[in-house]
This record gives C-alpha cells, sequence and structure tokens, in this order.
C-alpha cells in the first residue's frame, strides 16, 4: 500500500551545503533519500517544508515522502535513524493523508537566531552561533525587533537575486531573549524570504553595536531600501525551530529550545 509519510527532522548543518539536493555536495535532503532507500528498497523524492542554507541547523524541520511499504510508522524513524550519520536524527514519523504536502501546507515557521556575546569565543558555541565580541545594547535592540510584526513588503530583507512572486510577509511575533552571554532571536511567520532572517539578525546585531539606529528596520520596510540594515549574520547562528501546520498560528514556544 502506497502510504504518504511525514517526517520531523532535527540536524546539524555544518557539515552539509544546505537542504536542496546539489551535484557532488553532501546536502541533508540528499542523505536522507539515501537512508530512506535503503529502509525502503526504493527510491524517493524527499519534500521539505523549506530549504535551509549551507551551514544552517534544524530542530524541527518537516518533510514528506511517498513509499510502498507496510513499517509500522512509529518504527520508520528508528529504521532511519540506523541508516543516517549522527548529525541527522529523525525525531517523529507518521502516516498522513494523501493530500499532505509540507511544503505547501505549511502554515508558520519560528526560527531562532543565537549570538554568542563575550570577548572571548567559547569554542562549545562555534557551531552553534554567532560570536560578536563587542558590547551591544540589548535595550535598543529589544525596541527594534518590534518593527518587525505585522504584515509587510520586507523586500529589503532579501538576498540580492531572489525571485518570489510576492515579498510581503506576515511576522506574528518576534522577540529577543538573553541568558548570561547569549542572545536569542525567536522569529514566527507564515513565510520568510531568502537569508530574510540573517538580515534581520545582522541587523539588531549592528543596532547593538550603535552602528544602525533603532529606527532603520521601520525606515527600511517603509522605504524598500537595503542599504538602510545592517550585514547579513553568518549562517550558523540559525535554527528552523518548528514548522507549524493548521488554520491558527502557532503561539511563539520556546520552551522546547535544545541550544
Amino acid at each position: 500500500m502506497v502510504r504518504n509519510i511525514k517526517i520531523k527532522i532535527a540536524y546539524d548543518g555544518t557539515d552539509y551545503h544546505g537542504w536542496q539536493t546539489q551535484l557532488n555536495r553532501p546536502t541533508i535532503q540528499e542523505t536522507i533519500e539515501q537512508a530512506i532507500s535503503v529502509v525502503m528498497k526504493q527510491n524517493v523524492n524527499l519534500t521539505g517544508s523549506g530549504r535551509t542554507d549551507s551551514g544552517v541547523h534544524a530542530l524541527g524541520q518537516v518533510a514528506n515522502f511517498t513509499s510502498d511499504t507496510n513499517i509500522p510508522e512509529e518504527k520508520i524513524k528508528i529504521a532511519l535513524n540506523a541508516n543516517l550519520p549522527r548529525d541527522i536524527r529523525i525525531i517523529e514519523s507518521e502516516y498522513v493523508s494523501s493530500e499532505f504536502n509540507s511544503r505547501f501546507d505549511a502554515h508558520d515557521k519560528t526560527y531562532m537566531y543565537q549570538i554568542f556575546n563575550d570577548r572571548v569565543w567559547n569554542p562549545f558555541y562555534s557551531r552553534y552561533s554567532c560570536f560578536v565580541p563587542a558590547n551591544l545594547d540589548f535595550e535598543k535592540m529589544e525596541k527594534a525587533v518590534k518593527f518587525l510584526i505585522g504584515t509587510h513588503d520586507f523586500r529589503s530583507f532579501m538576498a540580492a537575486g531572489s525571485e518570489v512572486k510576492t515579498t510581503v510577509r506576515t511576522i506574528y511575533d518576534a522577540r529577543l531573549i538573553k541568558e548570561g552571554k547569549i542572545i536569542k532571536l525567536y522569529i514566527n511567520g507564515n513565510g520568510f524570504l531568502y537569508n530574510m532572517v540573517r538580515i534581520i539578525s545582522g541587523t539588531l546585531i549592528d543596532i547593538g553595536k550603535g552602528i544602525k539606529t533603532v529606527q532603520c528596520i521601520e525606515k527600511a520596510i517603509n522605504h524598500a531600501d537595503r542599504t538602510l540594515l545592517g550585514h547579513t549574520a553568518e549562517p550558523q547562528g540559525l535554527f528552523l525551530v518548528n514548522v507549524s501546520y493548521g488554520n491558527l498560528q502557532k503561539s511563539l514556544d520556546i520552551s522546547d529550545n535544545l541550544i
């Protein structure tokens, strides 16, 4: 019987060239597809909820594939994990309706960007955060992040050369949390443009340094001007935390943060 199988994935993206399969480069999608082909004894096409760039991580990426299998749904993750490297784990597996598509049915996503703010670099955070040795004004960063909330044209928050039908996105929630030397940006929205979260993160860092003003985000939205914003932050601090499906938006949940 052909089944549509939904999986939830956590991965360390350090040693991969992003999610999407590329010629002669290791990727998350290709690595999982190879594991599926071993377990299911057939080649499959894995559909992800979205792409993550080289070096970007995930705590809750979602994907689906179809396969003619009788393996109990809860045991699929066990079988796949036995054939995956340790930096990729399937944390949930379940049968879903044949109409389900992890990309097009996604209602909202939550990302987290992590900053290690100290004079001395901590090697245990080198793969999972952006190192900022300068003093950061956290209060200014907090004020600035609030300008993101709502439905706006975010074309100035997109990497050059991107092609999309619309640059309008809705941000349901965005907040900063400071835990000692760690600053975390959590942002939840119905979609994100290419490099959008990294541009936001780099801009907040520049605001904290005093390079950019608190109002620069609001001005960039109003004038669609990329030059008003800060730099694009490094990829290793970025995590796809959650993908939500359904008619109601998922509130920004930080309780399951593992980093």
